[in-house]
């Protein structure tokens, strides 16, 4: 009887004792290929024994008994289990996890294979697992691979089924079965467990083939930051296919089984507990100890402390008074009794009821009604119809809290038992609503609203608009532990996403989540203190509190207010009519007008003019006037040469994958984004999912609009973790969101609605291009970023990089972004050139060969530019050589220098024999008539007259001259000089 011994029995010839029946069980062989097995006894362990019963024939392979029954081996008959006890026939069920049960294990890894060796990281998951919470069993909180792992035979083909809370995408969550060759099994090619609504439970079941099946439960976290992710929950562990159980299973503590042949246990109610395969449940001491549904002991009752009740306001009666009243927190486990016990204070005291909201009425009665269709009230007078030419403007404000509106709902749950059920989550309390006390600290306490449809006013119900309607709310929280309230949207009640969470205390604020879609929405405020998994109640003061909660364009909503709307063209009394897509109301007529081209139609002002909001540069309107768009056609003008740049080859998207990034922990990931530039009518393009696995995208458009991982945008991100880095067989997707779902312009300029780029945000461009910057923006608004992300995609001419060219980042924001709020993208392209014009060639003028000349044009170098303007064909002309011109030149100018030669010595000669002529006829005078007197003086006296006059006879022109030069030595003919004077005739 001591442990690890063998009992061994020898009678007097030394010989081994036969067994006895307890020193052996009974066992089936594997079935043979006629489906025939047989019995055989094995000894138990730490037994030998000698005189086995004999084998004998077993049941067929494909017997099994019926749930409630167990196998009896020794007759081989089924028979039914006793009292306490329950039995599912021919499986098996796990749902008691105060331990881990026989046959499960834990095995942890680091399996990121991306950094080498990851010894170091492997031991810091050696404390990673699995852990039992009672009810259920809880995953690992950190980035660790932990697999849970239970190995089963089966004789016959069968199935697992398990329920399972997994609402953290930040943890990728598989359920696979292996062989006994650990090859994956056909049955789980879509292994990816699909996420559930908060504080829902999901289900999953997987068929199972015979032979060994090895199931894996492998979860992995992925810490982006700071933040913890949320572990997977599972519970209720079954199996189906056992060909027999030969014995029942005993009821867990808190259950019982009160008839023969059970197939399951049912819990002990309140004030009862029980203990392990119990018949019945025992009830606790009167007033001095109390028990929770389900539970395996009582627990002393506590003094009673101001965290034992809380307050609640009335509904007004016909006096317009409310009443302060007090009550216990249901179940009540304190003690008023004992030394240091509070009371529940008095009841009753009386106040002021607040005004009705907005859109509601009171009539003299308790209660406050909404106006009738076509009225209007602001809460606090009666309801009256809208004048001429308006319509109400349907919604909900909530801003007052004497009950809690018709389509509000408030519950509690708790992922590990039942104890809130049935309790108000929260409470009104006058001018806020708050959460309410719950079962225990780890309780969701949710409080939801339901809105059947949203639609935009009457004038513009064609408008396709971005924004259908709005919610906001106004909020904040008090805490003094980690408490997290979230704030989550259900679409057609398919399922339910967190759209934002807050954590810990948080001053008053105001949220706003804009709706792009018309179905119907249920909005949900889960506030959570603690999220461990004990059932405490130690920060019941630990609260959410929401003031405000207003909600536009709501389709069964009332009115506060009226706004204006388009009348009819019969009278200007008429009933609203819906105005066409793209138009607003003109102020004086209240007719219809279409918004002018290259503006866009606001959804929150349609009534004159002002309504239709320009398009910003480089942008144009879609045909209903609902938003702007680029047709990837941008024009700039410089040095009054004007650019014009065309992106329609880059209307595709384009995707850039950033990084490598590594968590803390050294997890490798990427970021990726897809950008849809310009072009596609407007349409988003720019497609990002998350957890890609055997799906395809095609696939998951198609299947439905719905699909909640599913994002189209002009610019998307995704973070992605590749196959490599976390040991899967496919890259990962997840947290992708929307940076950019409006364009805002196309411009050179640095600045576009307080949007800016700095001029050292990327290396500046070694050509003299402008860079074109397209500037977008989201309207999703987050705590972080208050005004939403924008997004600027930098175009540049670069001719080295053709067709798609390259993405980039800035080197300073590998992300992309430094604030997490505006990002930024560089994109190089030969496509991003500007359009050729007459200014980027130039002409060169060949020599002139036979008489023709050939004239090219070339571009300029660098060439910066592409398309536009094609390069003019080759030009010929005639012309004449260059060596009978050189020839004619050089003749002409030696026949003139010449001739200009001759001409000098001629004109000399010629003088020479003048003057030689004249002084032989002097001196021949001279000696014919020597007795003459001396000539008179040839200077005019004083008073003479001069009678003398020089006449030239024979004048001749320049053509005359040059022709008595070319006669001059046949004739002696000179210029003769008649000389007239007083003494002529003497002379």
């Amino acid at each position: 009887s001591l442990p690890g011994l063998i009992c061994k029995c020898y009678d007097e010839t030394e010989t081994l004792c036969d067994c006895l029946q307890t020193d052996y069980h009974f066992e089936y062989t594997e079935c043979d290929s006629s489906g025939s097995r047989w019995r055989v006894a094995v000894p138990n362990p730490s037994v030998e024994c000698s005189g086995l019963p004999d084998p004998v024939r077993g049941k067929e392979c494909t017997f099994s008994c019926a749930s409630g029954e167990y196998l009896e081996m020794k007759n081989q008959v089924c028979s039914k289990c006793a009292e306490g006890t329950y039995s599912l026939g021919s499986g098996i069920k796990f749902d008691e996890w105060d331990e881990l049960p026989a046959g499960f294990s834990n095995v942890a890894t680091f399996m990121d294979t991306a950094l080498g060796s990851s010894e170091g990281k492997a031991d810091s998951c050696n404390n990673s697992s699995w852990t039992p919470r009672g009810n259920y069993i809880e995953s690992n909180r950190d980035d660790c691979t932990v697999s849970l792992i239970y190995a089963v035979h089966l004789k016959k083909s069968g199935s697992v089924f398990f329920e399972y809370q997994y609402i953290d995408n930040n943890i990728f969550f598989e359920f696979f079965i292996q062989n006994d060759q650990c090859k994956e099994m056909e049955s789980t090619a879509d292994k990816w467990v699909k996420l559930t609504d908060n504080g829902e439970w999901g289900s999953h079941s997987v068929t199972l083939k015979s032979g060994s099946n090895i199931l894996y439960w492998r979860t992995t976290g992925i810490l982006m930051g700071s933040k913890v992710v949320k572990p997977v929950l599972v519970k209720n562990i079954t199996i189906e296919g056992v060909a027999y159980t030969s014995e029942c299973f005993a009821c867990k503590p808190g259950t019982f089984s009160d008839k023969p042949g059970a197939s399951g246990c049912q819990v002990c109610p309140r004030d009862t507990y029980s203990e392990k395969g119990a018949k019945e449940c025992t009830r606790c001491k009167e007033e001095m100890y109390y028990a929770e549904e389900g539970s395996s002991a009582c627990v002393e009752r506590p003094p009673c402390t101001s965290k034992d009740f809380f307050q609640i306001h009335t509904p007004c009666d016909k006096e317009g008074k409310t009443q302060i009243m007090y009550k216990w927190i249901e179940p009540k486990i304190c003690r008023e009794d004992l030394p240091d016990a509070l009371t529940l204070p008095p009841s009753g005291e009386r106040q002021d009821c607040p005004p009705c909201n907005p859109g509601f009425y009171n009539n003299a009665s308790s209660s406050c009604t909404p106006c009738p269709p076509g009225t209007f009230s602001d809460g606090t007078q009666e309801c009256k119809a809208c004048p001429a030419g308006t319509e109400p403007a349907l919604g909900f404000e909530y801003k007052w809290w004497n009950i809690l509106p018709g389509n509000m709902k408030t519950s509690c749950f708790n992922v590990g038992n039942s104890k809130c059920d049935g309790m108000n989550g929260w409470e009104v309390a006058g001018d806020h609503i708050q959460s309410g006390a719950g079962g225990s600290d780890n309780d969701y306490l949710i409080l939801s609203l339901h809105i059947p449809g949203f639609r935009p006013p009457t004038s513009v119900t064609g408008a396709t608009g971005s924004e259908l309607g709005r919610i906001t709310f106004i909020f904040e929280t008090i805490c003094s532990a980690d408490c997290v309230l979230y704030f989550m949207a259900d679409v057609n009640r398919k399922n339910t996403n967190v759209v934002e969470s807050w954590e810990k205390s948080k001053e008053r604020q105001s949220y706003t989540h804009i709706i792009s879609k018309n179905a119907s929405f249920t909005f949900t405020w889960a506030f959570q203190r603690i999220n461990e998994g004990q059932d405490s109640r130690q920060f019941i003061n630990d609260m959410a509190k929401i003031y405000s909660i207003t909600v536009t364009n709501a389709v069964d909503g009332v009115a506060s207010s009226c706004r204006a709307c388009a009348l009819g063209s019969e009278q200007s009394g008429s009933s609203c009519v819906p105005c066409p897509p793209g138009h607003y109301i003109e102020k004086e007529t209240s007719q219809c007008m279409e918004c002018p081209a290259n503006t866009f139609l606001s959804i929150h002002q349609v009534y004159g003019m002002e309504a239709c909001i320009p398009c910003g540069p480089g942008s144009k309107s879609t045909k209903d006037h609902s938003a702007c768009f680029s047709d990837c056609l941008v024009s700039y003008v410089r040095d009054n040469q004007s650019l014009n740049y065309n992106f329609s080859n880059l209307s595709q998207v384009g995707s850039l994958m950033s990084g490598p990034s590594f968590t803390s922990r050294g997890t490798k990931f990427f970021h990726f984004f897809n950008i849809s530039l310009c072009g596609n009518e407007g349409k988003k393009m720019a497609i990002c999912t998350d957890n890609i696995t055997d799906v395809t995208l095609k696939d998951m458009v198609a299947e439905s609009e719905d699909f909640s991982n599913f994002v189209g945008a002009f610019v998307c991100q995704s973070t992605i973790i590749p196959s490599d880095s976390k040991g899967f067989r496919t890259a990962l997707a997840l947290q992708s969101n929307s940076l950019a779902d409006r364009f805002l312009g196309a411009t050179v300029e640095t600045v576009l609605e307080n949007i800016s780029i700095k001029a050292d945000m990327f290396p500046p461009s070694p050509s003299k291009i402008p860079d074109v910057h397209f500037f977008y923006k989201s309207s999703t608004v987050t705590t972080s970023c208050e005004n939403g992300r924008a997004t600027v995609v930098t175009m540049r001419c670069n001719p080295h990089k053709p067709d798609q060219g390259e993405l980039s980042v800035p080197s300073s924001c590998p992300a992309g972004t430094c604030d997490g709020c505006t990002f930024y993208f560089l994109w190089e392209s030969a496509e991003a050139c500007p359009l050729c014009t007459e200014q980027d060639y130039h002409e060169i003028e060949g020599a002139c060969k036979k008489g023709f000349q050939e004239t090219l044009y070339v571009w300029n170098e660098p060439k910066h530019c592409i398309k536009g303007v094609p390069l003019p064909e080759k030009r010929t002309s005639t012309c004449e050589t260059v060596d009978f011109w050189l020839k004619v030149g050089a003749g002409v100018g030696a026949f003139t220098a010449v001739l200009l030669i001759a001409l000098t010595c001629y004109f000399w000669k010629k003088n020479q024999k003048l003057e030689y002529k004249y002084s032989k006829l002097v001196m021949t005078t001279n000696s014919k008539e020597c007795e003459l007197p001396a000539a008179d003086s040839c200077a005019i006296m004083e008073g003479e007259d001069n009678e003398e006059e020089i006449v030239y006879s024979n004048k001749q022109s320049l053509l005359g001259k040059l022709k008595s030069l070319a006669t001059k030595e046949k004739e002696d003919n000179f210029e003769s000089v008649q000389l007239k004077s007083s003494r002529s005739q003497n002379i």
